[in-house]
């Protein structure tokens, strides 16, 4: 399946959507995104993940490049992830330096 990405900006947070599956295939439009993204100076970027279905190593790989593209005050949240991909998140530890929550 393939991923759907939009941005937009709601207050000081800055909302990424993703729907699909995240993976080596579809990362680079989501890194493309992430880019865009460290670029507004909000204060949150909150990465809305409940539409994603399926997240490879490449995803976990794009949620660090994440961590490193913004400044470090940046405030990083994953939201809704499923369960297969918070557990995912979890085990690869990323959930200590990134919110994972259900809302």
């Amino acid at each position: 399946m393939p991923l759907s990405v939009s941005l937009s900006i709601e207050g000081d947070t800055t909302v990424i959507e993703l729907t699909g599956e995240l993976d080596a295939k579809t990362a680079p439009e989501f890194h493309q995104t992430i880019e865009k993204a460290a670029g507004h100076g909000t204060s949150t970027v909150e990465i809305r993940m409940a539409g994603v279905g399926y997240m490879a190593s490449a995803g976990l790989r794009s949620l660090v490049f994440a961590q490193q593209k913004v400044a470090d005050h940046v405030t990083i949240k994953v939201v809704g992830a499923i369960e297969p991909v918070s557990r995912t998140i979890r085990t690869a530890g990323l959930d200590r330096s990134i919110i994972l929550t259900d809302e």
